[in-house]
């Protein structure tokens, strides 16, 4: 007995096939996956020059402090700022609750690891103080830094014209994702465009890893941009949101939105790369793939002068119900210089870093920031294995 198979029920399948996801998924890149490529050129160290303006504010070094409670407090910015760096202190954190913010770190940094979670969302439970918000600028202030201040975009209606009013020198509005357009039924959204235009201080925005949200939010007004979503070392967005793109790609992507912009209004924003950076040489990576400069959390609360005694924790962990962050331990190796200029004591460029961004743009003829953002970028996978089979069995 024979079965007739009707045209419409073919064999052979469909007459055309809809394209899968996995069709168009974009290769991208993090810091171990590339290299930087020496030119025809070096140049000597002596002549060197790392000097960069973010948002107004002019830094001898690409260096800027995470809006950590355990990296930043006033006595932490003003030793960064005495190095050439520029510290960010979180409006929404310890320093903004507690007259001793010192003690609520020492307990959070003692904490049992089962018990810590409950710890960080009771301590964050009190409000923000008003008359703490403008202590701390004056206390910036005094210490020899800049008063840079962050807060979510929830948050920066109610303190961004607070802080300018008080003197505070930058705002930067920080979020696990910063968008053009952002959505919201429980609270007034930021209208970011009149929220740059009214504010009589720089505004600058963080996190995004694409081109277009990047270029969006630079037509708003921004004055700097922040790359990067969950690269941090005490950051587990990625984990928990299954949200993120490589450094490399995503500093890149944005970068080009900077020159982009550039080339239609003259208006230069400068990039920085947020998180993901723990060598000397993944900051040489990352200002050549566009980076203006870099802002670090766990490197730096390794430091002796950082207020979380050896532990740094993510600006999301407070949830109660979801946690976006967990508390590291970092340990604590020496004082901010020896971390930042040497001398190192180790050999896995954790140490002298910016020592080793300095002595990579000599070798690769790079004598400013914007020089080092030309060199040659290769894909190199192979780069930390190859010819090291000795180290590694270390």
């Amino acid at each position: 007995m024979s079965h007739a198979v009707s045209p419409s029920s073919s064999l052979d399948g469909p007459a055309s096939r809809r394209a899968s996801k996995l069709d168009s998924i974009r290769l991208t890149y993090g810091f171990e996956d590339v290299s930087l490529a020496p030119g025809i050129e070096t140049v000597d160290l002596a002549d060197v020059d790392t000097q960069v303006e973010i948002g107004g504010i002019r830094l001898a070094i690409p260096v800027l402090a995470a809006a950590m409670d355990a990296v930043v407090d006033p006595r932490f910015a003003g030793a960064l700022a005495r190095l050439g760096g520029l510290a960010v202190l979180n409006l929404e954190g310890l320093q903004t609750r507690y007259e001793d913010a010192d003690a609520v770190l020492r307990r959070i940094a003692g904490a049992p690891d089962d018990g810590v979670q409950d710890l960080l969302a009771e301590t964050y439970g009190p409000p923000i103080r008003e008359d703490l918000v403008a202590r701390r600028i004056d206390e910036l202030h005094r210490a020899g830094s800049p008063a840079a201040v962050s807060a979510t975009p929830a948050a920066a209606h109610r303190w961004g014209p607070f802080c300018a009013s008080c003197g505070a020198d930058l705002f930067l509005v920080q979020s696990q994702v910063s968008s053009a357009r952002h959505l919201a039924a429980g609270y007034e959204p930021l209208e970011l465009a009149e929220f740059t235009r009214t504010m009589p201080i720089p505004v600058a925005v963080g996190n995004t890893t694409s081109f277009e949200a990047a270029y969006r939010l630079m037509r708003q007004g921004i004055a700097a941009i922040f790359v990067g979503v969950g690269p941090g070392a005490a950051c587990t967005t990625r984990e928990v949101l299954g949200i993120g793109v490589p450094q490399v790609t995503a500093i890149s992507d944005v970068a080009a939105a900077r020159d982009t912009y550039l080339d239609e209004t003259g208006r230069y924003v400068p990039v920085v790369g947020d998180g993901g950076m723990r060598r000397g040489g993944e900051i040489a990576k990352a200002i050549a793939a566009g980076a203006d400069a870099v802002m670090l959390g766990s490197p730096l609360a390794r430091a002796e002068e950082a207020p979380g005694r050896g532990t740094n924790w993510g600006m999301a962990a407070p949830s109660p119900t979801l946690p976006r962050g967990t508390r590291i331990r970092v340990g604590t190796v020496g004082s901010l210089e020896r971390i930042l200029f040497g001398p190192s004591r180790v050999t896995d460029g954790s140490e002298n870093l910016v020592g080793a961004l300095r002595q990579s743009m000599a070798a690769l003829g790079a004598r400013t920031i914007a020089d080092m953002q030309r060199v040659e970028m290769v894909y190199a996978p192979a780069l930390a294995s190859e010819g090291k089979s000795w180290q590694r069995a270390r």
